[in-house]
C-alpha cells in the first residue's frame, strides 16, 4: 500500500482548502452559538453552497485549463426565465423546460467555446460580451412575450420533489445533486485520462495541442458544461421559489469564483482538485451565512469574504510550492 504521511497529505490541491474550512467552521462555530453548528443553522450555508457548488466545480475545470466564464452569471436568470415562460406562462410540460432551456444553455456555452478556439480572444473577454448578450436577450424577450419581467410556475408534485423542494425542514434537494455531480467530477478529474488533459491544457496549451491532445474540443465542452450547470441551477431554483425574475445570479460570477480559488484553483491554470473546490464552497457559504449568526456589525460581510479570500491565496500558494518542491522520502534496501 501506499505509504500516507503528514508531509504527502499537506502536499495536496486541497490541503489548504480544508484547513481553511475547518478554521472558519469553528470559527463561526463559537461566534455564532449552537445555532450555527444546529440541524437548522447548518441548512443555511448548505444550501448556499449546494447551488454554489454546482456551478464552482465546472468553473474550477476551465480555470484548471486555463479558461475562465463570466457568461454564468446571465444565463442563471436566462435559465430561470426560460424554464418559468415555457412551463408557467405558456403552460407546456415540465421536461418540456427542463430539456429546452439545458438545450438553450448548451447552445450558448458551444458558442463561448467556439469563438474562444476559432478567434484565439481571452475567455474573459468573450464571455464578458456573452454575459451581457444573454442578459439583454433575456430581458428583451421577457418583455415581448410575456410583458413582464417576472413569471409564476407552479410545478407538479414530482417535479418539486426532484429539482426543488425542501426536505427534512430546510434542506434542498439540491444538496443531493450537488453531491452527486462532485462524486462524478472527481472521476472525471482524477480518475479519467480526461482529467490529466484538462492539466496538460493549463500548463501549457501549445504543448498539449502538440502532444494529441484534442483542446479545442475540450475547451468547447467545458463551455457548454458550465452553461449547463447554471442553467440546472436557474431551473431548480424557478420549481423551488415558484417563480422566476430578469434580474438574479450576478453575484454568482464572483462567488463562484471566490470559492474555486480558495479550493486551492489558481488563476494560471494547470493546478487544482474537485475536493478542494467542494471544500472551498463550502468554506464560502459558511463565511456568507455565518456573519448572520453573529453579533457582528452585518456590514462587516464583504470585509470577511475579502480577508477570507487574501489569506487563501496566500495559503494555497504555499501549498502549491510545497508540492512543486516535495520530494517522496527514498526507501531504505
Amino acid at each position: 500500500m501506499r505509504n500516507l504521511s503528514i508531509g504527502s497529505l499537506l502536499i495536496r490541491p486541497e490541503a489548504g482548502a480544508f484547513l481553511g474550512m475547518v478554521f472558519v467552521f469553528v470559527f463561526f462555530a463559537v461566534f455564532g452559538g449552537s445555532t450555527f453548528t444546529s440541524f437548522s443553522g447548518a441548512a443555511s450555508w448548505l444550501n448556499v453552497a449546494a447551488n454554489l457548488g454546482i456551478i464552482a466545480i465546472p468553473i474550477g475545470f476551465l480555470m484548471i485549463a486555463g479558461e475562465l466564464d463570466l457568461s454564468i452569471g446571465a444565463m442563471v436568470p436566462a435559465a430561470s426565465m426560460s424554464m418559468g415562460i415555457i412551463s408557467g406562462y405558456y403552460g407546456l410540460p415540465i421536461l418540456v423546460g427542463v430539456g429546452l432551456t439545458m438545450l438553450f444553455a448548451a447552445t450558448f456555452g458551444w458558442i463561448n467555446g467556439i469563438i474562444v478556439v476559432r478567434t484565439e480572444v481571452p475567455s474573459l473577454i468573450v464571455t464578458m460580451g456573452t454575459l451581457f448578450s444573454i442578459a439583454g436577450l433575456t430581458l428583451f424577450l421577457s418583455i415581448f412575450l410575456t410583458d413582464t419581467t417576472a413569471v409564476a410556475l407552479n410545478a407538479p408534485a414530482w417535479a418539486k420533489a426532484v429539482f426543488g423542494d425542501f426536505y427534512f425542514g430546510s434542506y434542498q434537494i439540491i444538496i443531493l445533486w450537488w453531491l452527486g455531480m462532485t462524486a462524478i467530477y472527481v472521476y472525471f478529474l482524477h480518475f479519467s485520462p480526461w482529467g490529466n488533459w484538462l492539466y496538460a491544457m493549463g500548463g501549457d496549451k501549445v504543448s498539449a495541442r502538440n502532444a494529441g491532445i484534442p483542446t479545442n474540443k475540450l475547451t468547447i465542452g467545458m463551455f457548454m458544461l458550465s452553461s449547463l450547470s447554471a442553467a440546472f441551477v436557474g431551473i431548480c431554483q424557478t420549481i423551488l421559489f415558484n417563480s422566476a425574475q430578469v434580474s438574479s445570479g450576478m453575484s454568482f460570477i464572483f462567488n463562484t469564483i471566490i470559492s474555486v480559488v480558495i479550493g486551492g484553483v489558481i488563476l494560471t491554470g494547470g493546478f487544482g482538485s474537485v475536493i478542494g473546490i467542494f471544500f472551498g464552497t463550502i468554506t464560502f457559504a459558511m463565511v456568507n451565512q455565518g456573519i448572520y449568526f453573529t453579533d457582528f456589525d452585518r456590514n462587516l460581510s464583504s470585509l470577511i469574504v475579502g480577508i477570507m479570500l487574501l489569506i487563501a491565496v496566500l495559503m494555497n500558494n504555499t501549498f502549491r510550492q510545497m508540492a512543486l518542491t516535495h520530494t517522496s522520502p527514498k526507501k531504505k534496501k
